[in-house]
């Protein structure tokens, strides 16, 4: 979706049942200058009505909303008027699940609620806004399919993967639309792939926490959240905590993952290029660098610097793509353009290669 050719500022719709916190959302959004507001729904079925009557470009919604909940009104946008939306969170653990659900029903991004309103808050508000809406603006909607999940789905059944060192390191990074991406690349993941898998995912602190507890329970590799000093084990998947980059380091014991709180990259933390630069300097043509669908260019210099040194690189193609922002810029560096659907079948080709091809090379630098 684009707006680039209408001459005008995309319009949106603000449903937040607080009138305190809506007057904010609506002050915000005016300021920035890049959209207007055009409507505003205390209710979901207020939303509804005005859904039809003001026909926005875009809808922020709250999800915690008396009669009509956020999640139903979410339901009915996204089957009968589809368009982006983007989702006002929770703060904190106790937003993180129901966003995550927010997603699976067809919600672009997740921008959570700062605990006050300070002048700092605010201006993360805004910052944080305005990229959602951007992100929004730029959405396929096409690769954001409502996903209805069993609530009582129970952990899929697994063998423990033996505790050795990874002969290889899959390095993957994503931003909007990627718990939708992930959701498709890692569970088709096959079990005692001969890989570890490194992940960065664009999320606020607390969210990544969940997002693996969710992977987990879908996928034949455990999924769970890194956290510092783990020893990069084949056979496992580790989440970059939302909040912190994600690096690694060297070890007596081997290679361990390595959190820090250095400053934003691209406006982002954890950065991808971060994660990807330290892969390709642990572990040169035994690493593979994947970029998923997400706004702006993080993950381009570090898919570069793993091509450079001998490593496989993977980028996301358009059409399979909620967003084609990061995907093109990686698209130079990478070796395979792939859809998402041929995304998980292409890493466990190429670190079972890579697997087979490191006892001959001696041990693991």
């Amino acid at each position: 979706m684009s707006f680039s050719d209408r001459g005008r500022r995309p319009g949106v719709l603000v449903v937040e049942d607080s009138d305190l916190i809506r007057a904010v959302i609506v002050r915000l959004i005016e300021e920035g200058g890049d959209f207007r507001v055009v409507g505003e729904a205390r209710t979901g079925f207020e939303a509804i009505q005005k859904l039809h009557e003001v026909d926005p470009d875009l809808v922020t919604l709250d999800l915690e909303m008396p009669g009509l909940g956020g999640h139903d009104t979410l339901g009915y946008i996204m089957s009968e008027a589809p368009r982006p939306v983007v989702i006002l969170s929770a703060h904190g653990a106790a937003g993180a699940e129901p966003a995550l659900r927010a997603l699976d029903l067809g919600a672009v991004e997740v921008v959570p609620k700062p605990e006050g309103t300070g002048p700092d808050e605010l201006k993360w508000l805004a910052t944080r806004l305005r990229e959602a809406l951007m992100a929004g603006a730029e959405a396929s909607l096409a690769n954001l399919p409502v996903r209805l999940r069993d609530a009582g789905v129970r952990r899929r059944a697994r063998r423990v993967p033996a505790d050795h060192e990874a002969p290889c390191v899959i390095a993957i990074a994503a931003s909007t639309g990627g718990p939708r991406a992930l959701d498709e690349v890692v569970p088709a993941l096959p079990e005692g792939i001969p890989a570890a898998v490194l992940v960065v995912q664009h999320m606020p602190a607390r969210f990544t926490h969940f997002l693996a507890e969710r992977l987990d329970a879908v996928s034949r590799v455990p999924v769970r959240e890194a956290a510092d000093g783990e020893p990069v084990l084949r056979g496992h998947v580790y989440i970059a905590p939302g909040g912190r980059h994600l690096a690694l380091r060297r070890e007596q014991t081997g290679i361990v993952t390595a959190l820090d709180d250095r400053p934003p990259l691209w406006g982002v933390r954890p950065a991808a290029d971060i994660l990807f630069n330290a892969v390709a300097g642990h572990y040169g043509p035994r690493s593979v660098g994947v970029v998923l669908t997400g706004m702006g260019r993080d993950g381009a210099e570090g898919l570069r610097a793993i091509r450079q040194v001998g490593g496989w690189t993977i980028s996301q193609d358009a059409r399979s793509s909620v967003i084609y922002g990061m995907p093109r810029a990686a698209a130079p560096f990478a070796r395979e353009v792939l859809p998402l659907t041929a995304i998980a079948a292409a890493i466990a080709e190429r670190a079972a290669a890579i697997a087979s091809a490191a006892p001959r090379e001696g041990r693991l630098a």
